[in-house]
């Protein structure tokens, strides 16, 4: 059935390409809420989702300005309306979720139509989950991975490509803005991209946006990259990888859930899109991270290089602990003043062993490191101070300002610090709680926000002694924040007497 409604404008712009239809029209076409119709006018044809409204007059379709836009018609015009059944790829979800494997030509179908907006996000959750509980063998990851970048755009570069990547997980991973600078310091092209914030507090993109612009269009990125060795910009803008973009936002992030396979298709295809060649993949393991045991740690790091291999990239995979936060501090503004100060030769030893150890590993890959030597390389290019100099040149190809210190950072003016409970020394430092605070706090919308942590694992503190600051940059963020940590207790201390028995005398 084909029904000859007027289009109804809407002045609004809906998030899913979407008409309003009245309930009895939508009956007579075979249609409910979340179901398809085929739009037509003028000679262009469009599919929409279904959304029912009574507001909506029975000879009338509702059009928001996205959709009026696509069908390039006016208000009171006559528009053909018809049901459109699923695609093939809801299909392919449904095999997906029974269990059964999926060929090339399903998983390309699946991903074109997230990018081409043609899955709703039950659909795109459907496949998401389907991962979560399923799996995927290598041939899928594969072709997933391949998938993701061949519906988006690639970045060439005239020289062999170098980068890092974390799967992420522990708050406080700011490694990537000391590591930039020191391979790129080294003559080395290593042009980053990273994601915003999924779960955590802050991603790279977040911390790095304090100093400089992060979005660039691929020409801008290639440009800024060849001409100073390296930038660290957000993956999303550029357009590389547009399903891995969809599939967070409408799925990873709003269920907090990050299948194994997505993970590797995703941070594979966005190393090809950028023409990596050589790629050192940090595996953070231990309790609070994404992978809490070491073997499971080893058999991701050989499906990586499994994928890798396919893929025609050299991946080293560096298992690094991960039990509690890199560094102290979590956050945006708070990890890029912390990642300045370890480029300034200042900082928690812990942040700049783990980026010199990861910095090494890509000198080795390249030989300008002999083997086992690496780590030693990328400590003399840190302590030389041209680690800094360069990431000033990053920053100011990026439009930052290159005179920026460390202590010319500003962070959330309204603070809260957690005093210790006793004498004795910090036992347990919780990664999810410490990302929980911080959130709380506002971190990553809030750039000022966030958590730092006066001591680690095995610090002697002394009762009363502050052993964690919350920050915020508004007050009632701060109070919430507070209220969180009082609970959650994201920082034990242990005094020398555990326990007491009978518990009362």
């Amino acid at each position: 059935m084909v029904l000859l409604l007027k289009a109804k404008l809407l002045d609004y712009v809906d998030r899913l390409p979407t008409v309003l239809l009245n309930g009895d029209v939508a009956s007579s076409l075979g249609v409910i809420e979340g179901s398809r119709v085929k739009c037509e006018y003028g000679g262009i044809s469009r599919t929409f989702f279904v959304a029912i409204s009574s507001s909506i007059p029975k000879n009338r379709v509702g059009l928001d300005r996205k959709s009026a836009k696509a069908l390039n018609v006016a208000a009171g015009r006559p528009v053909k309306v018809s049901y459109c059944p699923p695609p093939d790829s809801v299909g392919y979800i449904k095999k997906k979720i029974q269990g059964h494997a999926l060929g090339r030509d399903e998983i390309m179908a699946i991903t074109r139509d997230v990018v081409d907006g043609v899955l709703s996000d039950a659909e795109i959750c459907g496949f998401m989950l389907s991962q979560h509980l399923r799996g995927m063998s290598m041939e899928e990851i594969e072709y997933l991975t391949n998938s993701i970048v061949e519906t988006g755009s690639k970045i060439e570069f005239d020289r062999p490509v170098y980068d890092k990547h974390s799967i992420g997980g522990v708050p406080g991973n700011k490694v990537s803005l000391v590591i930039v600078p020191i391979v790129a310091a080294a003559g080395l092209l290593i042009p980053k991209t990273s994601s915003r914030a999924i779960t955590s507090p802050s991603g790279t993109a977040d911390t790095m946006s304090v100093l400089a612009n992060v979005e660039f269009t691929p020409s801008e990125f290639k440009s800024i990259a060849s001409k100073v060795g390296g930038s660290i910009a957000w993956g999303g803008k550029l357009g590389l990888a547009p399903a891995d973009d969809i599939f967070i936002r409408r799925c990873e992030h709003p269920l907090g859930i990050d299948p194994i396979s997505q993970m590797i298709a995703s941070v594979m295809a966005k190393k090809v899109a950028v023409g990596a060649n050589y790629l050192v993949l940090d595996i953070p393991t231990g309790r609070g991270s994404k992978v809490e045991k070491t073997e499971d740690a080893r058999a991701l790091a050989s499906s990586f290089m499994e994928i890798g291999r396919r893929v025609g990239i050299h991946v080293v995979c560096g298992i690094t602990y991960g039990s509690q936060p890199v560094g102290h501090a979590v956050g945006p503004a708070l990890e890029a003043r912390e990642a300045l100060q370890c480029l300034e030769g200042k900082g928690p030893i812990s942040l700049r062993e783990k980026s010199t150890a990861l910095a090494g590993v890509l000198l080795e890959m390249s030989g300008v490191a002999t083997s086992g030597n690496g780590q030693s390389v990328a400590k003399r290019i840190l302590d030389s101070g041209q680690a800094l100099k360069k990431m000033k040149e990053i920053i100011e190809a990026q439009g930052g300002d290159p005179r920026i210190r460390s202590q010319d950072i500003a962070v959330g003016s309204h603070v809260v610090s957690l005093p210790s409970p006793c004498d004795g020394y910090i036992s347990e430092v919780d990664n999810n709680a410490i990302n929980e605070v911080a959130k709380a706090a506002g971190a990553p919308t809030d750039k000022g926000a966030g958590v730092l942590l006066h001591g680690k694992r095995g610090y002697v503190v002394k009762k009363g002694d502050p052993i964690l600051d919350i920050y915020a940059e508004h007050a009632s963020k701060l109070s919430d924040a507070y209220s969180i940590a009082q609970r959650s207790k994201p920082i034990t201390v242990e005094g020398m007497l555990l326990h007491l028995i009978p518990d009362t005398i």
